[in-house]
C-alpha cells in the first residue's frame, strides 16, 4: 500500500511528456504525407519546376538562401506579434468601452463593422499612404484584421457573464471596479482566449498584405520578387517558411492559454 503514492505520482509526470511526444509524432506523419503527396504530384503529372517544384528543390532552396530567408522570415515575425499586441489592446478597449459606455456602444459598433466590410486590400494604399513604406503599416494591417474577432469574443464574454455571479457580487457589495476585474473578466477569458486563436491565425494574412502593396523586406515582398523572377522554388521556400510561422504561433498560444485556463480542458 505504501507504493501506491509513489505509482500515483509518477503518472501525471510522465503525462505532459507522452502529449508532446504525441503531438510531434502527429505532426511529423502528416507532414511526410503532405511532402509524399507534392512528390507524387509532380512526378505524375510531371509538372515543370516553373510552376509546380519538387520539395527536394525547395528544400535545396531553404538550404542555399537561409541567411536572406531568415532575416525577412525575422522581419514578418516583427509585424505579425506587434500586430497582435496591438490589435489585441485594440479589441479589450474597445469591448469594455461597449460594455461600460452603453449610449457609446451604437457609435462605436458601425466602426466595428466598416472595419471589416472594407477588404484590406482597398486599406493598404491608404495606409502606406499615411503611415510609409516602413513596418509601422504592415503591423497596423495586422491589427485591423485581427481587431473584429478579439472585439467581439471579449465584448460577448463580458456581456454574457453568468447573472448569477452578478448578483452575488452585488450582494456582497462590491463595487463596479472590482465586478470588472474579478467577475466579468475572468468569466470572458475563455471567450477571449478564442478570439486570440483566431487572431493569430489570421494575423500573418494582414502582415503578408502589407509586404504586398509596398515593402523592401519580409516574406511577402520576398515571394513578389521570386515570383517576377520565376524563382518559384523560392517563392515555395519563403511560403513554407511563412505557413511554419504561423502554425508555430497558433500552437505556442494555444499551449500558453491552455495553462492559464486549464478549466477549458485541452483543446486536443
Amino acid at each position: 500500500m505504501s507504493d501506491l503514492p509513489q505509482v500515483s505520482n509518477a503518472i501525471p509526470a510522465k503525462a505532459p511528456r507522452s502529449r508532446w511526444v504525441g503531438k510531434l509524432v502527429k505532426a511529423s506523419l502528416s507532414l511526410l504525407f503532405i511532402l509524399a503527396l507534392w512528390q507524387a504530384i509532380v512526378w505524375i503529372f510531371k509538372m515543370p519546376a516553373f510552376i509546380l517544384p519538387s520539395p527536394g528543390a525547395v528544400l535545396a532552396k531553404l538550404v542555399s538562401r537561409w541567411d536572406v530567408l531568415a532575416h525577412h522570415s525575422w522581419v514578418t515575425a516583427q509585424e505579425i506579434l506587434l500586430g497582435l499586441l496591438l490589435g489585441l489592446s485594440m479589441g479589450l478597449c474597445f469591448a469594455l468601452q461597449m460594455l461600460l459606455f452603453q449610449p457609446l456602444r451604437r457609435w462605436l459598433l458601425p466602426i466595428l463593422i466598416a472595419s471589416q466590410a472594407i477588404p484590406v486590400f482597398a486599406i493598404a494604399p491608404v495606409l502606406m499612404l499615411w503611415l510609409g513604406y516602413g513596418i509601422a503599416s504592415k503591423i497596423v494591417m495586422a491589427a485591423l484584421i485581427i481587431f473584429f474577432p478579439v472585439t467581439t469574443c471579449c465584448y460577448d464574454g463580458l456581456r454574457n457573464t453568468p447573472r448569477g455571479y452578478l448578483d452575488l457580487a452585488h450582494t456582497m457589495g462590491a463595487s463596479p471596479w472590482r465586478v470588472l476585474t474579478q467577475v466579468r473578466l475572468p468569466a470572458a477569458l475563455p471567450a477571449l482566449a478564442s478570439g486570440i486563436r483566431v487572431a493569430v491565425v489570421v494575423a500573418p494574412i494582414g502582415a503578408v498584405v502589407g509586404e504586398w502593396v509596398g515593402s523592401s523586406e519580409g516574406l511577402g515582398y520576398l515571394m513578389l520578387q521570386a515570383n517576377a523572377r520565376m524563382l518559384i522554388d523560392e517563392m515555395f521556400a519563403a511560403l513554407f517558411i511563412l505557413a511554419s510561422l504561423s502554425v508555430a504561433l497558433y500552437f505556442t498560444a494555444d499551449t500558453l492559454l491552455n495553462k492559464l485556463l486549464p478549466w477549458q480542458g485541452s483543446s486536443n
